[in-house]
């Protein structure tokens, strides 16, 4: 499966972003789809997951909850990431990543092994 995340850009705090994974070669709903960020001179964090299946059970880090949003369009294989409320300290680049795992929760971390090429958010006034 091949990921492809995009949406990002340059934003003013307070404001919003929808990032979107899409994918080839994979349907999403069948697995954990998973968003990380990497901010510089910082190691990679999870920011939130969708569990597989059409009523994925979701999960945010508790940095963004009440901000972040997963979701996923099984019509359209893609998953996304509303991003509302950011602060400069959401700049990063984002990134999708699934397990590939046919039915699979959330998985820790070292489980994802396909990645999207990353966007950049930077949040900025």
């Amino acid at each position: 499966v091949q990921l492809q995340a995009s949406g990002g850009g340059l934003v003013q705090p307070g404001g919003s972003l929808r990032l979107s994974c899409a994918a080839s070669g994979g349907t999403l709903r069948y697995y954990a789809i998973g968003w990380f960020r990497q901010a510089p001179g910082k190691e990679r964090e999870g920011v939130s997951c969708i569990s597989s299946g059409d009523d994925g059970s979701t999960y945010v880090v508790d940095s963004v909850k009440g901000r972040f949003t997963v979701s996923r369009d099984n019509v359209k294989n893609t998953v996304y990431l509303q991003m509302n409320s950011l602060k400069p300290e959401d700049t990063a680049i984002y990134y999708c990543a699934t397990d590939a795992v046919y039915g699979s929760t959330c998985p820790p971390a070292r489980a994802y092994s396909y990645w999207g090429q990353g966007t950049q958010v930077t949040v900025s006034s």
